[in-house]
């Protein structure tokens, strides 16, 4: 979530018109066409966080700024050229890092909560216990994980909670 990721179609010197197809998981599709013989782009239902990227040298692509969960679902370009029809399809998933937070609960147990995550964290506790986990799911597939730490003891003296995302891993610690 956040970045501008740029999607790009097959180059070819000789097209004669250009489409990106755009079905959202959410909403409506909107498409984005450029014909070469008018040198004339249109655009249909499209957000203007699409921005356009056609240029003789490069690769015909579509940058979407700041990319949100809104704009999950499938891409496809579609070039027609004097060599043949061409088309590539993405299948675009946003990944949203948790906000990790690890506090102690009303009887001193360490909490570590994985909040507002997509998809779902998993929350892993050194040194390893016999911890409480519970999900919470929201819309558009955003998950918050809650995990209790069990194992404080006089032994155990600090708690490290490890939470694991294919957005990036975090870690905290509490003295117990």
């Amino acid at each position: 979530v956040g970045n501008s990721p740029v999607l790009t179609c097959p180059h070819n010197s000789n097209i004669s018109l250009l489409t990106w197809k755009i079905s959202p998981s959410v909403g409506g599709p909107c498409s984005l066409s450029y014909r070469a013989d008018q040198n004339k782009i249109n655009r249909t239902n499209c957000s203007d966080s699409m921005n356009w990227q056609f240029r003789p040298d490069r690769e015909p692509a579509l940058e979407i700024r700041q990319v949100g969960i809104d704009h999950e679902g499938t891409y496809t370009c579609e070039v027609a050229a004097r060599e043949g029809n061409f088309h590539k399809t993405y299948h675009l998933t946003v990944l949203v890092p948790p906000r990790l937070t690890l506090y102690r609960d009303e009887h001193g147990n360490p909490v570590c909560e994985a909040a507002a995550g997509k998809p779902a964290a998993q929350v892993l506790w050194v040194p390893e216990s016999n911890s409480t986990s519970r999900e919470e799911g929201h819309d558009n597939g955003i998950v918050s994980v809650l995990s209790k730490f069990t194992a404080c003891s006089t032994n155990v003296t600090d708690a490290t909670c490890i939470v694991s995302h294919p957005a990036g891993n975090q870690s905290k610690s509490i003295a117990c």
